[in-house]
This record gives structure tokens, C-alpha cells and sequence, in this order.
């Protein structure tokens, strides 16, 4: 098993199983952190995972190649899962493949594999052309029970869920149920082809990051339209997502992940080709502590030093590994259900550190790019989704143009 070191993009990750091609210098495409199962904040197959079931996934890649292979995660399993089949396609209409691009996977040469309990694997590398900004389609089958499922919750994409093996069936036919969430994949890494990313970009933070308030199968999460203006500025990086819903800063969360120190090398500097991260969290660490539910909890009280710590030590553990740190500002979230006298101070405060300490090597001044007009504590009713914190489409774009190129 060959092991990626800094700045080379080589076969597997540190750890994982599978996967034969040790020579083969790999490329991000897209990814997704992973999380424990839970019931989230909609209808999802996280806690009863799958029995004779096949699920079908469709990412978009934002760097291309003409070959892939994907990355599945037990991380938070609590036995041996068992992947009876798996299949990689160009994404069609809904749960369709795009006609004649349907391949098979394999795992060191076989058809099936078992992911360790809290391990990944990774799957062989299967020839098929990905432009950047296209959607793959990765379907699963789990041939007996897998327990709860490793998941990323907020996925804002349908992934579709049939009886028995549709692997090999290019057809949406019998993919009737639906959910919102992504289960095991984490990532699709790509290799070769003309005009090749020469780097990576991480978004790196909480909802703001995951995408909350964007339109669902549309990829308008502010890191997508991040993608789309490195692109049409001619520079070929992909853009990766590294955004959990209501994530914290100090504390892991049942809910939303583990805290972003324990899990920034997983999520961002373990990644092929890095060079940046976009660093936007610290929100729900002010705003958790205002009200008491059940779903914000741990909630202690923290204070601006304790924030400031926890930053410092992202941009400092980056800059060991040779990667810059942009830091964005907090958003302004008056009339949102946890905005207080108290929390305001902090993200007043916060806000200032982040753009004169000089720890950052750029900011991103997302708060100010988005602000209404005349009251800097409140979210631009053009840019609201509707709960005071959390953009739209629109806002979410606003927030990719107030990402300063150059300093990618």
C-alpha cells in the first residue's frame, strides 16, 4: 500500500485498504466529511442503514480526469462492512446514468470488499472521462444488514435508495425512495487527462460552508460557486467542501461532527494537492450557548480568547504542511434564534481579530460582502434563506466573490 506524503498525490491515504494502483498520481475531485449516524435534521437511512439495498449517490467533481476511483468510510462503524458491489457512472436525469458510461468497480481486483470498523478503502481505478463540473453517480449494494451508516447528513443532492443489486442498471427504475443526506462515500479522486487541476482548494467550516439554504440539486453552495469562478478565471484547482451543519470550533457534537481541530487533517490537509483552506466556523460555537436545545448541546459558554486559540491552532498546524489559511468572517445573524446582546459582542469581536491579527494569510470578509445595508448586524434581506443566518443562492455566490483569488 503506497502512502501519500506532502505535496505528492500518489495512491491511498494513510490506513486504507484497497485499491491497486500504487503508481497512479491521484487528484482531488470531490468529497464529503463524514459524520456519526443520526437522525438529522430530515428523514434520512443513517441510524437503520441498509439490508439488500442498493444506493445510488450523485456528487458533482470539480476537477476532472480520465479515470476515477472513490473512497468509502466506516469511520464511525461498529463492526466489519461488507460492500457487495459498487458502480461508477457519468450522472444522468434523477437516478438515470448517463447512457454507456456505467463501470464497474473493484476493490484490489475484486467485485466486493469489507471496510474495517472505523477504516476506509479505496477502489480500483476505472477508466471513464469526468470534465470538470459534471456529476458522477455512485451506486452501492449491501447484500445483508450494515447496521447504522457512516454519513455526511446535509447534502443538499437526492440520493435514491431500490431493492436488490441495481448496481449494473443504468435505469432509475426501482429507485423510489429518496433522501437528502450521502452515506459512506467520501470521497472521488481522479487521475489524468489534458489540463489537469494543479491544486486544491478546502472550504473548510459549519452550515455556512455545508450549504444550508441553497437550493438542493443545484449545486449552489458558496464552495461550487467558488469552483465555477476559479474556472472561468482560468485556473484549473478544485474545490473541495469540507463543511458540517451546525459544527463546532470546541466541541465535538453527536450531531454535527466532530469539533474542526479533530478533524482539519482528515478533512482538509490530508487531501490531494492542497493548497489552501478557507477557514469559516466559530458561529455555532457563540450562538449554541443562547439557547438551551437539545440538538446544540454541548453548549457551554466560550469566550473570544478560547475562539482565537482554536484558530490559531488550525493556521498553525496548515502552515507546518505548507498550506495558506484564508479566514472568513462570521455573518451577521440578527432576528435568528440564538442572536443576543451577548453573541453579538463575540461575533463583533471575533470579526475584528480575524481581519487585523495578521495570523490569517488573507481574510475572506464574508460578514461585510453580506451585511444589510446600514445595519452591519443583520443578514441583507436579499441574501436571506429565511432564518437570519443562513443565505441563499444568491447570498452564497456574493459569498464566493469576496474570496480574494490571489490569495488561493
Amino acid at each position: 500500500m503506497a502512502v501519500r506524503t506532502a505535496g505528492l498525490d500518489t495512491a491511498a491515504r494513510t490506513g486504507a485498504t484497497g485499491g491497486a494502483d500504487t503508481g497512479t498520481r491521484w487528484r482531488a475531485g470531490w468529497s464529503a466529511p463524514v459524520q456519526r449516524p443520526s437522525n438529522g435534521f430530515e428523514e434520512n437511512w443513517a441510524e437503520s442503514g441498509f439490508d439488500r439495498q442498493s444506493v445510488r449517490q450523485v456528487v458533482r467533481v470539480t476537477g476532472g480526469g480520465s479515470g476515477a476511483r472513490i473512497r468509502l468510510s466506516n469511520r464511525y462503524g461498529a463492526a466489519p462492512l461488507t460492500v457487495d458491489a459498487a458502480s461508477l457512472a457519468l450522472a444522468g436525469a434523477g437516478a438515470g446514468a448517463r447512457p454507456g458510461t456505467l463501470r464497474p468497480l473493484a476493490f484490489a481486483g475484486a467485485s466486493s470488499v469489507v471496510v474495517p470498523a472505523g477504516g476506509e478503502v479505496v477502489s480500483d481505478l476505472v477508466e471513464l472521462p469526468v470534465e470538470p463540473l459534471s456529476s458522477v453517480m455512485v451506486t452501492l449494494y449491501f447484500a445483508g444488514p450494515t447496521g447504522p451508516a457512516t454519513f455526511h447528513a446535509q447534502a443538499y443532492a437526492t440520493s435514491f435508495r431500490a431493492p436488490g443489486d441495481r448496481t449494473a442498471d443504468a435505469g432509475a427504475k426501482g429507485f423510489t425512495e429518496r433522501t437528502h443526506s450521502w452515506y459512506y462515500l467520501s470521497d472521488v479522486e481522479v487521475t489524468g487527462g489534458a489540463g489537469a487541476a494543479s491544486g486544491t482548494v478546502v472550504a473548510f467550516g459549519d452550515s455556512l460552508t455545508d450549504g444550508f439554504g441553497s437550493t438542493a440539486d443545484t449545486d449552489r453552495r458558496y464552495p461550487d460557486a467558488l469552483a465555477e469562478r476559479l474556472r472561468a478565471a482560468g485556473r484549473s484547482w478544485a474545490v473541495l467542501n469540507a463543511g458540517i451543519g451546525g459544527n463546532l470550533l470546541l466541541n465535538d457534537s453527536p450531531w454535527f461532527g466532530e469539533r474542526a481541530p479533530a478533524r482539519f487533517d482528515r478533512d482538509v490537509l490530508d487531501k490531494p494537492g492542497v493548497r489552501s483552506a478557507i477557514v469559516l466556523v466559530g458561529l455555532n460555537d457563540i450562538g449554541f450557548s443562547e439557547v438551551d436545545l437539545p440538538t446544540y448541546r454541548p453548549n457551554p459558554l466560550v469566550s473570544v480568547a478560547e475562539l482565537t486559540a482554536g484558530y490559531a491552532e488550525l493556521v498553525e498546524r496548515a502552515h507546518r504542511r505548507g498550506v495558506r489559511v484564508i479566514g472568513g468572517t462570521i455573518l451577521p445573524f440578527k432576528g435568528a434564534e440564538y442572536h443576543t446582546p451577548r453573541a453579538e459582542a463575540k461575533r463583533v469581536a471575533l470579526n475584528e481579530w480575524i481581519r487585523r491579527s495578521g495570523v490569517f494569510d488573507a481574510v475572506a470578509d464574508f460578514a461585510a460582502a453580506l451585511a444589510a445595508p446600514g445595519d452591519a448586524e443583520t443578514l441583507d434581506p436579499v441574501y436571506d434563506s429565511g432564518d437570519h443566518k443562513h443565505p441563499n443562492d444568491a447570498g452564497y455566490r456574493v459569498m464566493a466573490e469576496a474570496v480574494p483569488l490571489e490569495s488561493l
